[in-house]
């Protein structure tokens, strides 16, 4: 982030991700520990009424979080909170984004609170949360 002190309606984090393949989700397995197959086993997933396995909604909040900090200093974070909107499809293009929403000053330290989203190539929102980070 630029020495200029961002205003509300900046967008102060943008992040693109590739699409999630299979190997994707099979390398989150292994990191993660888990292995549910509806995030791996196509059979399973069909089974339990879904057309493909999706992505893992830790494995999105994982993105959405390394956007944050790829545009704030880990140190700066002071709350990141999420929520769970949608299902993530196989294939999903995702892209992160954070805007100012507030400024404010709390302890002596200015501080604005960030709006975050996660978005599919089609604009659908899967993942939404808030930030708040010292200037």
């Amino acid at each position: 982030m630029s020495a200029r002190v961002p205003s509300v309606g900046d967008i102060i984090v943008h992040k693109e991700f590739p699409p999630i393949t299979r190997h994707r989700l099979a390398l989150y397995c292994g990191a993660s520990g888990d292995h549910n197959p509806i995030h791996v086993d196509i059979d399973f997933a069909k089974a339990a009424g879904f057309p493909d396995v999706f992505a893992h909604g830790m494995l999105v909040m994982g993105y959405l979080g390394q956007a944050l900090t790829d545009a704030v200093a880990p140190s700066r974070i002071r709350s990141f909170s999420t929520r769970f909107a949608a299902i993530t499809q196989l294939g999903a293009k995702l892209t992160c984004e954070g805007t100012v929403t507030e400024l404010v000053e709390q302890g002596g330290e200015r501080r604005a609170k960030l709006a975050l989203t996660t978005r599919d190539q089609n604009g659908e929102i899967k993942l939404a949360g808030e930030a708040v980070i010292a200037l």
